[in-house]
C-alpha cells in the first residue's frame, strides 16, 4: 500500500501541473511507469483509486483520459471529480451565501445543537479529512498549513489563537478536497461564534490547553508534509479526542468528580 500511495502522490502532482494531450489524455501505462519511476502493478492500483474517486476515465482501447481536461467529460457527478469540482461547489456555496444551513433541517439544528454534539461530528469526519490531505495538498498548501500550525504556537492571546486555530483546521478542510466536507465544516463553525461555544471550544481561554492543542497542530501538519495519511488521522483522532475530553469536563464537572 505504501508504494501505491507513493504512486497516487506522483500521479495527483502529474494531473494538478501536466500538459496533456488533446482530450486530456494521459500517456499509455508502459510510458507512464517509467516517467514516474513507478512499478506496473501500483500504477494499476493508483488508477483504480483516481477512477473510483471519478478523476479519471479509463476506455478500452481507447486510453485513460483526465476528467474535466479539455472538454472531456466530467464523468459521474455521484463521485468526487476533483479539486475543480470541490473549487465550484465550495465557491458557490460561499458566493451565493448558501450552505448546509439554508436547509430547515439544519437551520433548526444549530438552534438547538451543543458543543459536544459539534465535537461529536468533527470527530467522525476530520480525522478522515486530515488523511485525505495527507496525499491531495499541494506543496504550497502544505507550506501554508505548517506556517499556521506555527502561528498557533506563537499566538500571543485567545483572539489571536482562536483565529489561528480555525484557520487551521479549515486550510485541512480546504486541502482534502471534499466539497460536502468542506460545507459541513464551514456549517459546524458557524455554529460555534458566540461566547457560550467559545467558553467551552478548543480555545476556552486556557493558555495551557493552547499549548497542547498546538503541539497536536504541528505533529498533524507535519504528518501532511509527510505524505503520512494513517498518522496525520490518528493524530487529529487524538486531537479531537483531548477536546471532547476537556468540554465534558466543563460541561459537567459533578459528574467527572464522581467518576
Amino acid at each position: 500500500m505504501e508504494r501505491t500511495d507513493h504512486t497516487l502522490i506522483k500521479l495527483r502532482q502529474l494531473i494538478a501541473s501536466a500538459e496533456f494531450s488533446s482530450g486530456g489524455r494521459m500517456p499509455p501505462e508502459r510510458s507512464l511507469a517509467s516517467e514516474l519511476g513507478v512499478g506496473r502493478r501500483s500504477l494499476r492500483r493508483a488508477l483504480e483509486v483516481l477512477e473510483r474517486e471519478g478523476r479519471i476515465s479509463r476506455h478500452q482501447g481507447r486510453g485513460t483520459f483526465i476528467n474535466g481536461v479539455h472538454g472531456h467529460p466530467a464523468g459521474d457527478l455521484g463521485k468526487e471529480s476533483g479539486p475543480a469540482l470541490v473549487r465550484a461547489v465550495g465557491s458557490a456555496i460561499r458566493g451565493t451565501g448558501i450552505d448546509l444551513r439554508s436547509n430547515p433541517a439544519f437551520a433548526n439544528i444549530l438552534d438547538h445543537t451543543n458543543p459536544l454534539e459539534v465535537i461529536e461530528v468533527r470527530l467522525a469526519i476530520e480525522p478522515v479529512m486530515a488523511r485525505l490531505a495527507a496525499f491531495r495538498a499541494s506543496q504550497a498548501e502544505i507550506d501554508k498549513l505548517v506556517a499556521i500550525a506555527g502561528d498557533t504556537r506563537a499566538a500571543p492571546d485567545s483572539a489571536r489563537y482562536e483565529e489561528a486555530d480555525m484557520r487551521f483546521h479549515r486550510t485541512i478542510a480546504e486541502v482534502a478536497r471534499n466539497a460536502l466536507f468542506l460545507a459541513v465544516f464551514d456549517t459546524l463553525h458557524a455554529s460555534q461564534r458566540d461566547s457560550g461555544w467559545r467558553r467551552l471550544g478548543e480555545n476556552a481561554n486556557c493558555f495551557k490547553r493552547q499549548s497542547v492543542y498546538a503541539d497536536f497542530h504541528q505533529e498533524i501538519s507535519a504528518a501532511i508534509a509527510a505524505r503520512q495519511g494513517e498518522k496525520a488521522e490518528s493524530l487529529m483522532q487524538r486531537h479531537l479526542s483531548d477536546v471532547q475530553r476537556y468540554i465534558y469536563e466543563h460541561a459537567f464537572p459533578a459528574a467527572t468528580v464522581q467518576q
